[in-house]
């Protein structure tokens, strides 16, 4: 099998582009963003993805797959319209993602790593979304979706379901399909990059209170001073 022409040269030229901006001689180190590209296109590292990277890469299909299949993010079958994360690691476990998680798979009717029939929808049990501040966090395409409950997680889905836009609590104000998410990952922005916030109160209490009560980091000590100290 075979990308058909047209989408075969569209997706080279984007790889190129990509390929472009690795220093000479570096050119294996486009993979990551070329597999978030053909994910772009066909929803997973697909069989004809593997081959193009591999063919414009001058590396072994074998090479390529090592590596899609190492990392998480990269998905070995077709992946749905929204990849809904739900974590279940310590702090959002303790905080109620355990029962998020078994309130929206008995929603969706599937485990994790699985896709719903009408295709809109797979679902992840994830380890950890690094946003242990929000816990518990459902994350859907990568964005996040914080302090949730069964009953909030559930009517995401709703709105998943009814094709209503999404909002996510922080990022871009109208949340776009995977497909398109993996086209930004592979580095074509959207212009979408500078909506929402980034980081939330909760993120940033430590440094308003260091603010607010005149705190700072420790002056660096200069080399010789600190071998001076560690010799009396």
């Amino acid at each position: 099998m075979s990308y058909p022409v047209e989408t075969y040269e569209r997706l080279a030229g984007e790889a190129r582009e990509i390929i472009a901006r690795y220093p000479e001689g570096h050119a294996r180190s486009a993979l990551l963003p070329m597999l978030h590209l053909v994910q772009s296109e066909d929803g997973y590292v697909s069989a004809n993805g593997i081959a193009l990277c591999a063919e414009l890469l001058g590396i072994t299909r074998a090479e390529v797959s090592a590596v899609a299949t190492f990392y998480t993010q990269y998905k070995r079958h077709p992946t749905g319209e929204y990849l809904v994360g739900v974590c279940t690691n310590a702090l959002c476990a303790v905080m109620g993602g355990d029962e998020i998680w078994e309130a929206v798979s008995e929603k969706v009717g599937v485990g994790t790593d699985e896709t719903n029939e009408a295709g809109t929808i797979t679902l992840e049990r994830l380890e950890c979304n690094a946003a242990c501040d929000y816990a518990p966090v459902v994350m859907v395409n990568w964005e996040f979706f914080d302090n949730q409950t069964p009953e909030s997680a559930c009517a995401l889905i709703d709105d998943i379901e009814a094709g209503k836009p999404l909002h996510p609590t922080r990022g871009t104000a109208v949340l776009p399909t995977f497909k398109e998410t993996e086209h930004v990952l592979a580095g074509f922005l959207d212009g979408h990059e500078n909506e929402g916030p980034s980081a939330g109160q909760a993120s940033t209490l430590g440094l308003r209170i260091a603010e607010e009560r005149g705190w700072s980091a420790p002056a660096d000590v200069p080399a010789e001073e600190g071998k001076e100290k560690d010799g009396e």
